[in-house]
């Protein structure tokens, strides 16, 4: 009986093998490196807003501390999105008759909030706690960014599981004495491991890293 297939046909199905092990190599690599772009965790994304409120301005050129407006993030899982009568605060008196704030003074006249999208968005599973963070030295630029650099503000980082668990695997790296939490311009100083290991003692840092310490 004759041979079906030539002798060369070997080496055809030895580089099929070959190249179908290096397209699912690079197929996955490349999910891989899709799934922590920017186009996916939607950082350095700006979100439309009712209002395209600066926080560079409010807060830089101003000098406005962040719990003027984030009221709970001392003492609450979340931070707090303002009411309207923070902004009317000052807006009665500044910028009073703007057409620009109009929205502002139309939420505040007829009692109807402001519809913010938000912008750093966990999923509903996953558990943050403001107020945990803030008492362990953890600063607002830390997971925020420099929102006092932002005209319109923006995710700084990807807020992905890896992300997070970056600064629970290795807390002294990040955190800060409590009374530079809303610092915005702190500098890490050059010994930082060394200020980071004596925080995590005196704060008593733990390392956390089990699924229930997030989800929960």
């Amino acid at each position: 009986m004759s041979q079906i297939f030539p002798p060369s046909a070997n080496s055809y199905a030895r580089g099929s093998i070959i190249a179908l092990v290096v397209l699912l190599a690079v197929l996955g690599l490349s999910l891989d490196r899709l799934s922590r772009s920017p186009f996916m965790t939607r950082a350095q994304t700006v979100r439309e807003q009712p209002v395209q409120f600066s926080h560079q301005h409010h807060a830089a050129g101003i000098g406005i501390d962040c719990r003027y407006c984030h009221t709970t993030v001392e003492k609450a899982s979340s931070a707090g999105i303002p009411p309207t009568k923070t902004c009317m605060n000052c807006h009665v008196q500044i910028w009073s008759t703007s057409p620009y704030l109009e929205i502002v003074r139309a939420s505040f006249r007829d009692d109807k909030p402001l519809h913010w999208t938000r912008v750093h968005d966990l999923p509903d599973f996953v558990y943050f706690n403001h107020s945990v963070h803030v008492k362990k030295g953890v600063g607002c630029a830390t997971c925020h960014g420099r929102v006092d650099r932002m005209p319109l503000l923006y995710q700084q980082n990807s807020l992905q599981m890896e992300w997070c668990l970056e600064c629970h695997r290795n807390p002294e790296k990040y955190v800060r004495p409590r009374e530079a939490v809303f610092q915005m311009d702190y500098e890490p100083p050059p010994d930082q491991l060394t200020l980071g290991r004596q925080l995590v003692k005196a704060y008593d840092i733990q390392s956390l890293t089990s699924c229930s310490t997030c989800h929960r």
